[in-house]
């Protein structure tokens, strides 16, 4: 029998689900039939798998080592050069900037270098994510970027950290906002509502007007920063969060992304690629304000924080508005 300690590391999640963390080879038929069978047990009664787990709570496994073994696989830690730069970081979260062009998570099995992992390496290199001491618990981004889109990616270090980022993310309590670039003048704050439909064959999404079945509302808010000769710089709201949210919807309402393969109009992708090099998207995630004053990260309530742009969209950024733009007073870390 072997019996299993749970820490602060691994309390508030279900009991089921750290099983399966813990046995991350095994089916879940296989952790339920333990379940069933008393195999495993919970504080030494039987369990359905619901129960949240708290600190000071024990598991006894009544399971050959054999079997324990061939269900649980080694995690290994993959080098990988850091490309993101910190926004900010204390011994809960990592606010990270992400480049333009690089995967947030792996698409496919062969997909490697992505943000993850140099996240995983980074920690690991500062002694704060070590994975063969790690039972259940991996650090975790807890929002996603669209490849092609930099910004501010927020990530986890510990579960408690995760599930609070993303009950916060969820309960929309962090307001996100982009800053884009559009063909087009908008010289009023607009707020724009339409339904977001995806089409998983060509991976691009259409926002119609008109509720659809299997459309999903979508509510964008945006905010102009400066307007000159047909173009606009545009901060962005972002209230619902989905697929291509911005881009589409952005064009819908005739604002096109500057750079936007997707979405956008080759012809004047094609003068800022030949002139700025941009290949993607000019739309970046600069800013985040945490807005819970409750739970284990409520010191964070009110603070603000800011991802400068990259080099080539803040030459644009300067070479078609000036540069009394974003200035940035707020809660930054280098």
């Amino acid at each position: 029998m072997k019996e299993i300690n749970i820490t602060e590391r691994e309390e508030n999640q279900r009991l089921d689900k750290f099983l399966l963390k813990y046995f991350n080879t095994a089916p879940k038929s296989f952790v339920y039939k333990m379940l069933r069978k008393k195999r495993i047990k919970y504080n030494n009664k039987k369990a359905e798998g619901g129960e949240m787990l708290k600190d000071g709570d024990s598991l006894q496994m009544f399971l050959a080592d054999e079997t324990m073994d061939s269900f649980m696989e080694e995690k290994t830690l993959q080098k990988a050069e850091r490309h993101f730069g910190i926004v900010y970081e204390d011994d809960n979260i990592l606010m990270v900037s992400k480049p333009a062009g690089l995967l947030s998570h792996p698409e496919k099995s062969t997909d490697t270098d992505t943000l993850v992992d140099q996240i995983l390496y980074y920690l690991s290199q500062k002694g704060q994510y070590t994975p063969s001491k790690e039972n259940s618990f991996t650090p975790a981004i807890c929002n996603r970027l669209d490849r092609n889109t930099g910004g501010i990616v927020i990530a986890g270090k510990n579960l408690s950290a995760v599930q609070e980022i993303n009950r916060v993310i969820a309960e929309r309590k962090l307001k996100k906002y982009y800053i884009t670039m559009v063909r087009g003048e908008m010289t009023e704050e607009k707020e724009f509502f339409g339904y977001h439909i995806k089409d998983a064959t060509t991976n691009q999404v259409k926002v119609l007007k008109k509720e659809t079945p299997g459309a999903k509302k979508i509510y964008t808010k945006v905010k102009p920063l400066a307007v000159r000769d047909k173009f606009s710089l545009l901060e962005i709201d972002l209230i619902t969060g989905k697929s291509h949210q911005i881009r589409a919807h952005l064009k819908a309402m005739g604002y096109l992304v500057i750079g936007d393969r997707k979405y956008g109009e080759e012809r004047v992708n094609r003068v800022f690629r030949e002139k700025y090099g941009l290949n993607n998207q000019f739309l970046f995630a600069y800013r985040v304000v945490w807005q819970e004053s409750e739970g284990p990260l409520s010191y964070l309530y009110g603070k603000e924080f800011v991802a400068k742009l990259t080099d080539n969209l803040e030459i644009i950024k300067r070479d078609y508005f000036g540069n009394d733009l974003l200035q940035e007073n707020t809660e930054v870390q280098e």
